[in-house]
């Protein structure tokens, strides 16, 4: 990734898949469409997978790679193959000089440090941006055969939007399978809510620190994509999750928010009470800020239903805000 590009999408497929289970998840999913994953899997022993350290920090989001890992050749006999993962959201230029550094500064150097003269390196590029793009594909008025032969390594491309629905509802790695749900969508809101919701049962079952953080990272993830109000609806979709392990979902925002405008309305009721009778100001206080609060709920597309039932107000009062 280019320094200007580091941004919490590639931040999120880091936090995923650095974990070496998630990895394998993963390459399963893209091998069940994917021919030179499943090639890849073939050559390899996938139980042997091992991060190589100090790739990429978590802290300011610099480094080398995405990821980087080791793992043993099918063969046998130590045989150690390097591979690189990288992740792109939109089509960039500067893609093969960056996995070229990569191998350079990343595969090499470990090589060295084994006292090997160099690893074999396979490089995937995980993709999910909105338009077709491949940047192996460097010759395209030749014939495939000769597209990617200028690569110092063997090249694999993984466009996340072909793993079907179907395989991730079955995967049973749930963080592996939410997530690559939530990129295969992130540029469609109108598929996301409801791919994701199909596996909030499976999430109810994860020790809750884990559904948590899981949670909190998809929403993180998402926020760059989506726009307020379908971020919320999507909190609000998995609010009793969030409620059962502490996650601030978009619902909890709204309660919380009328909880302090009835609080408000309380104190400035109090005060009107000064000269105006105490009762009647808190009524007028309370009335005010329960207004003020449901028309702004209503302005961001919650149901006036939903509006009605907080706040007390019938729903022709709401409409008429």
């Amino acid at each position: 990734m280019t320094k200007n590009s580091r941004r919490s999408h590639d931040a999120f497929f880091r936090w995923l898949f650095a974990d070496e289970n998630h990895l394998r998840a993963l390459l399963k999913l893209s091998a069940k469409s994917n021919l030179e994953i499943q090639q890849f899997l073939a050559a390899v022993d996938p139980n042997t997978f091992v991060r190589i350290p100090d790739t990429y920090s978590n802290v300011d989001e610099t480094g080398e790679a995405d990821l980087a890992f080791r793992v043993n050749a099918s063969s046998g006999d130590h045989a150690l193959v390097g591979v690189l993962l990288e992740h792109k959201s939109g089509p960039d230029a500067n893609t093969l000089a960056q996995m070229k550094k990569y191998v350079n500064s990343v595969m090499n150097a470990y090589a060295q440090s084994h006292s090997a003269t160099q690893i074999p390196t396979v490089a995937i590029l995980f993709y999910n941006g909105k338009v077709p793009w491949d940047p192996y594909k460097n010759f395209p008025q030749y014939p495939e055969y000769f597209h990617n032969l200028i690569l110092p390594f063997k090249a694999a491309f993984v466009n996340m939007t072909q793993i079907s629905d179907d395989d991730c509802l079955k995967c049973e790695d749930v963080a592996t399978a939410m997530g690559v749900t939530a990129m295969k969508y992130a540029f469609n809101s109108k598929k996301l809510r409801g791919a994701l919701l199909q596996f909030k049962g499976r999430v109810q079952k994860l020790p809750p620190a884990e559904a948590k953080n899981l949670l909190e990272k998809i929403s993180l993830y998402l926020k760059e994509f989506l726009d307020d109000k379908v971020l919320e609806e999507l909190n609000v979709a998995f609010v009793s999750i969030g409620q059962k392990y502490g996650f601030v979902s978009a619902g909890d925002v709204f309660r919380q928010r009328q909880a302090e405008a009835l609080a408000e309305g309380i104190s400035k009721g109090r005060k009107e009470g000064l000269s105006k009778g105490r009762a009647e100001g808190m009524k007028k206080g309370m009335m005010a800020k329960t207004r003020s609060l449901a028309k702004a709920f209503r302005n961001k597309g919650f149901s006036l239903e939903a509006i009605a039932d907080a706040t007390g107000l019938t729903i022709d009062e709401i409409k008429a805000l």
